[in-house]
């Protein structure tokens, strides 16, 4: 038997491991760039309209092809566009400026990997084309939707099997809070109000109200938490639009022991309003800024493309004040007045007294559940507090001292 000495047999074996190497970097780089290939989101950088009140066309530049889903909703009239996971790097300002049947257009994230864009309409009409072109040419690919005028009645008809396929689900009964030990924490819900596509109030100079309110609630829940007195939940914890209903929902099955809704407001007349004000529910609104402003915040849901419900929502109908909800209605004006006695002196308040009206957000039946309006958006001052870090943490601080003070007052009066 022939010994085969080691430097011949490196010398043999050099080749092949050589040619192995190269194959598996050649597999290895290929398969890595198919999957960043595969990772990289659809973008939409531009859209655009063309026509007139006979034909209104919608127009969106993406960086590739997509599958689209497009269906029209009445009250308002919009176009609903539902696309799989779209990343908007559109430009400032966009979709404000009508042009034809079209009234304007807004875009976002609707829910975990699905986008949606929002097209409201002035009058009745239909979807007369709807299509997605490859890119080609040096053309990006684009999304093309038609809009023609019609009569009220032929768009009722033609929405019929559109309506019945992407209603809502059924309205369930609140869940049941789960049960938790006597000696538990009590729970904070924290609601950073809009989220997703719907943006909320919007400065001239393009600050979101669903961003700033969601800075300030990342804060407040970490304020609150050091104080290792509470268990802090948020409604939501990134871009992500939620219905009014899901957010009176959460609160009840976490069995909520107290319910912040934290938002910013526009004003458009120039200054005439600044500072925060805080809001409980009410069948009747203190006065007619509380009434307009619920109103304004009840249409979250339709904002976002959300079909509303013709009959009102079981989950909130018939919770308002009553004998049976007064207690908690009560607790919600103490940790209201709470807020507002912490906050004077150190924050700019637009009321030294607490408003109310009848939102939506607000009408879970056994949570004491308030409404915080930090600022107003559509003032320099306002928004300047609202962007400083500075400004939330001591306006977080000041908040988290009267959650502190209102559980205090309740345990002193009866247990939890």
């Amino acid at each position: 038997m022939r010994l085969i000495r080691s430097r011949d047999l490196w010398g043999r074996l050099t080749p092949v491991l050589c040619l192995l190497l190269a194959l598996t970097w050649t597999l290895g780089v290929g398969v890595l760039n198919a999957s960043i290939a595969q990772a990289a989101p659809t973008v939409a950088n531009d859209a655009r309209l063309a026509g007139d009140q006979q034909r209104t066309r919608f127009i969106a530049d993406l960086s590739e092809k997509v599958d689209v889903h497009v269906f029209s909703l009445d009250n308002p009239y919009r176009v609903i566009v539902d696309l799989a996971d779209v990343q908007f790097q559109m430009p400032p300002g966009i979709g404000e400026k009508p042009k034809g049947l079209i009234k304007g257009y807004r875009y976002g994230l609707f829910a975990p990997g699905k986008s949606r864009i929002v097209i409201d309409v002035a009058s009745p009409f239909l979807v007369d084309k709807t299509f997605v072109l490859d890119a080609r040419d040096g053309q990006p690919a684009r999304l093309v939707i038609d809009l023609v005028p019609t009569d009220r009645k032929t768009f009722l008809k033609s929405t019929e099997a559109a309506a019945a396929e992407t209603a809502p689900p059924p309205v369930r009964p609140l869940p049941a809070p789960k049960e938790r030990p006597a000696n538990a924490k009590p729970i904070i819900v924290l609601d950073p109000g809009h989220g997703g596509i719907d943006s909320g109030a919007v400065s001239k100079k393009g600050t979101e109200e669903k961003d700033v309110v969601l800075a300030f609630t990342e804060l407040l829940k970490a304020r609150l938490e050091k104080t290792e007195k509470f268990q802090v939940e948020l409604t939501r914890e990134g871009d992500r639009f939620l219905t009014l209903r899901d957010r009176v929902a959460f609160a009840h099955e976490k069995g909520a022991s107290l319910f912040l809704s934290i938002h910013a407001d526009f004003f458009p007349h120039k200054g005439e309003a600044r500072g925060a004000t805080i809001f409980t529910l009410s069948e009747t609104a203190s006065d007619a800024e509380a009434r307009a402003l619920a109103a304004k915040e009840n249409l979250a849901d339709a904002v976002g493309g959300y079909e509303l419900p013709q009959e009102p929502d079981e989950i909130l109908a018939n919770i308002l004040i009553d004998l049976a909800q007064r207690e908690t209605q009560n607790r919600s004006v103490v940790f209201a007045s709470s807020i507002l006695s912490t906050l004077e002196g150190r924050v700019k308040l637009h009321s030294r007294k607490p408003k109310s009206a009848g939102f939506m957000v607000l009408k879970s039946p056994d949570v004491p559940s308030v409404l915080l309006e930090l600022g107003y958006l559509s003032d320099e001052q306002d928004e300047k507090l609202l962007l400083s870090e500075d400004w939330r943490k001591k306006t977080a601080q000041a908040v988290a001292q009267a959650v502190e003070s209102y559980f205090e007052r309740r345990i002193a009066r009866t247990p939890f």
